[in-house]
């Protein structure tokens, strides 16, 4: 199925869910705020959180530096 990651369209699986996103990009789950379409999804939910045809997801990391 077809969702959008922070503006780009994305191929996912049908069973997909946003723990399974964060994973399969690379993002340590600690570090990233994950908003679905304009809801934030507390990190606890996120693997009980499916994804579905359509959605929007933005992903967000701190970045530090100096």
């Amino acid at each position: 199925m077809k969702i959008r990651v922070n503006g780009e369209e994305r191929e996912v699986e049908a069973q997909a869910n946003v723990a399974g996103l964060v994973a399969d990009l690379d993002f340590r789950p600690e570090q990233v705020a994950v908003e679905l379409n304009r809801m934030l999804v507390p990190r606890a939910k996120r693997d009980v959180t499916p994804l579905n045809e359509g959605d929007e997801i933005e992903l967000v990391t701190l970045v530090g530096g100096g």
